[in-house]
């Protein structure tokens, strides 16, 4: 699947949140990442992009990308959150409150 630019862009600052929120980037979620990037296609400059990015002008470019997208962002978010072999209670709240506010309901 190809994303554009912006759409990378928004999917790291997601990503990015997702590691950051229990305030602990573990070496198992930093290997994930690199893997991301090879598989997204983008480079390193790219984080530090999605970090001047406000959570807002993310949350809008996902919305605004068909559900296929949504979806693949969905699952890669999830993944984040278990990488470093315990999900915790923060990161499923933001990966909630992000799925909540791009409009995809997943059973």
């Amino acid at each position: 699947m190809e994303f554009n630019l912006a759409e990378k862009i928004a999917i790291v600052k997601a990503i990015d949140e997702v590691i950051l929120v229990d305030g602990y980037a573990s070496e198992r979620e930093l290997v994930f990442l690199s893997q991301l990037m090879k598989i997204l296609k983008f480079e390193s400059g790219l984080i530090d992009e999605a970090r001047k990015t406000t959570g807002n002008e993310g949350l809008s470019i996902i919305k605004a990308m068909p559900e296929n997208k949504k979806n693949t962002l969905i699952v890669l978010l999830q993944e984040m959150a278990k990488a470093d072999g315990k999900v915790d209670d923060m990161e499923i709240d933001l990966i909630q409150k992000i799925v909540s506010y791009i409009g995809v309901f997943r059973e």
